[in-house]
This record gives structure tokens, sequence and C-alpha cells, in this order.
């Protein structure tokens, strides 16, 4: 996590803010250099985990767009769009995926990372809960995807908000990386609680239909 938020968020600001002046790299390298550490921070992880998630695609698609608007001396209301697009991705994603096999709600709270499924699968089956786990999963897409379309419209507003200077200048930079700060403060934090409080009204809606405590429900590592 440290690791994560020093190459995507701490280095990108500093070196937006403080390097892009036009007596160090200057805006078009600048921008450049600060995209370099999120996109090398990504390959990184992927070739480590071996593994890729569809949240993390976008993510890692976002920053290479960002680069790609930059080039392209894009102003602000495009910077905007593509920081909104990528959440209403994800919220419409989640909620198409409702409709396959593996719900997206499913890989980000109900896996085997974290939950004990054979455990649960069985205490549901058992006791004849299953309809009524299906409606609280479904429930909770609906949540998260509310979450993210919201985060979306606050994106598209702090972007129009921050970006107000003419693109590949300095100044231009340097309200990229004071927009990175603000985005924990406004949209970041506030989704990780909704996200949360998604995740713990599953977690109370299976200890109620599983009967079984949290210590139970819960993926735990055997000795």
């Amino acid at each position: 996590m440290l690791l994560n938020l020093v190459c995507n968020i701490a280095v990108p600001t500093v070196v937006l803010m403080k390097f892009s002046s036009n007596k160090w790299l200057g805006p078009l390298w600048g921008l450049v250099v600060a995209l370099a550490f999120p996109v090398a921070y990504g390959v990184w992880d992927f070739a480590t985990r071996k593994k890729m998630n569809f949240i993390s695609v976008l993510g890692f698609v976002s920053v290479l767009l960002s680069g790609g608007l930059g080039l392209m001396k894009a102003d602000g209301f495009w910077f905007a769009v593509k920081d909104a697009a990528v959440p209403s991705i994800i919220g419409i994603g989640v909620l198409v995926s409702l409709r396959t096999k593996t719900p997206l709600v499913n890989q980000l709270f109900y896996n085997d990372q974290i939950v004990d499924v054979p455990r649960v699968d069985a205490a549901l089956d058992a006791r004849g809960e299953r309809p009524a786990f299906n409606r609280l999963m479904r429930n909770a897409s609906i949540w998260l995807a509310l979450a993210f379309l919201v985060s979306a419209v606050l994106n598209f507003g702090l972007a129009r908000y921050v970006l107000k200077s003419p693109p590949a200048t300095p100044e231009f930079n340097e309200e990229l990386g004071r927009m990175h700060i603000l985005v924990w403060p406004v949209i970041v934090i506030p989704s990780m609680v909704v996200m949360m409080t998604v995740f713990w009204k599953l977690i109370s809606g299976l200890t109620r239909l599983t009967g079984l405590t949290t210590d139970e429900i819960f993926k735990t590592e055997k000795k």
C-alpha cells in the first residue's frame, strides 16, 4: 500500500507541482515523468502478481489516457471527461455483471481471499437461504454502482473546478498535481467509506443468513 501511494500519488504530485517549470523538466517532460511512475508500478505489480482485474486495467488505461491527452495538449474539459469516464464504466460494469455468472461485487468482496466461500455456500444451502443471498448481493451491487456513478460526477466537477490554465503549461501541470491531492478528501476517502459500508452490510447479512460468526465467515490461514 505504501509503495502504491508513493508511485501513484506522491511522486507524480511532486513532479507535476515542483518540477514541471521551464527551469526543470518543462511542462511536457514533467507530465511524462510524472505518469511514468504509475505506469511502471502497474507493470511491476502485474509482473509480480501475475494477475490483473477489471478495475486495475481501467486504472492503467486511465493513466495512459492522461499521458495521451497531455501529449495532444488537450484542455481541462477532456481531462474531466476522462476522469468521469473511468468510474462511470466501473459503475455500469458492476450493474451489467449482475447478468453474468461472476458479478463484479463477488470479485471484490465475496472471494476466496477474503471469505471462506465453501463454508458459507454450504451454510446457505443447508438453511435454504440461497435466494435471500442472491438478493443481498444484488442490492450490494446496486449500492456499489451508485457509489461509482456519484464518484464520476464528483471527478468531473473537481477537474472542471481545478484545471483552469492553458494545456501544456507549467501552471496546468501544477493544477494537475493539486487535483491529485484534492481527489483524496473529495472523492477517494468518501468512496472508500461507502465501499466499506457495503462490505460490512454484506458480512452482517451473511451472519444472519448462515448462522455463522464473522470469524467463521472470514478466510483465515490454517496453521
